[in-house]
């Protein structure tokens, strides 16, 4: 996997929002995207404690899996220090280094990024899934638990139904409802992938619970990576 050095680390939230700025030009959000793929990769990140601070230790999780079984093929986590302060809608700065050091230690090349945060739905339209998809090159999605921006209605309360969560008047992603009865997720698309396509991508990861297989795989990952660290 090819992932390209567009930027150093931001030291302060202005230089950070400035790199925000700076690429999201780069997106390409008029794509269709994968609409089958082979292989789907969930990331996601724990921290310990409370997870405020700079320094503090967290552990990033990769976890490809076969888009036809979910069946898993590939896991890759690395250690490290949140690089940035938590600062609302700068969080991908926190993440990036140690979730690269992630995704570079995969041996396969994923058709399309599952990351548990944003994507468009982001206040400079550029939030996670968006970063990580410019700096690979790959389709990438935002699966969010909870909405950052916007304002939406609630989907109907079947599995597939859903409304637009609306910024300003666009639509920055969708509310989907993916179990019968059961709180929604937010999805935005973050790079190479029109939001139909990576909502029919999300519920096909979806089949038992709320969030996708790729999120909960790489959140149980990085969560023991983070215990055995710490026990070590």
């Amino acid at each position: 996997m090819v992932i390209r050095e567009l930027h150093g680390p931001p030291a302060t939230a202005e230089e950070a929002e400035a790199i925000q700025e700076r690429l999201r030009p780069l997106l390409e959000l008029d794509v269709p995207g994968p609409a089958a793929p082979r292989t789907v990769a969930g990331l996601d990140v724990s921290y310990a404690g409370d997870g405020g601070g700079t320094g503090t230790r967290l552990a990033a999780a990769a976890v490809v899996l076969d888009a036809a079984t979910l069946e898993v093929l590939e896991e890759s986590v690395a250690v490290g220090t949140a690089a940035f302060p938590y600062v609302p809608g700068l969080f991908a700065f926190r993440e990036l280094p140690t979730l690269l050091d992630a995704l570079r230690g995969l041996t396969t090349t994923p058709d399309l990024l599952v990351c548990d945060g944003f994507g468009v739905a982001h206040p400079r339209r550029f939030g996670l899934a968006c970063h990580l998809g410019v700096l690979t090159g790959l389709p990438a999605v935002g699966v969010g638990k909870t909405a950052f921006v916007g304002a939406y209605e609630q989907p109907g309360a079947r599995r597939g139904d859903a409304s637009p969560l609306l910024d300003g008047g666009e639509v920055v992603g969708r509310v989907l409802r993916t179990r019968d009865g059961v709180k929604p997720v937010f999805v935005s698309v973050g790079h190479r992938i029109d939001l139909d396509t990576a909502c029919r991508n999300v519920l096909a990861l979806t089949p038992a619970y709320r969030l996708p297989e790729t999120t909960r795989r790489a959140d149980r990952l990085s969560r023991d990576a983070l215990a055995s660290h710490a026990a070590g």
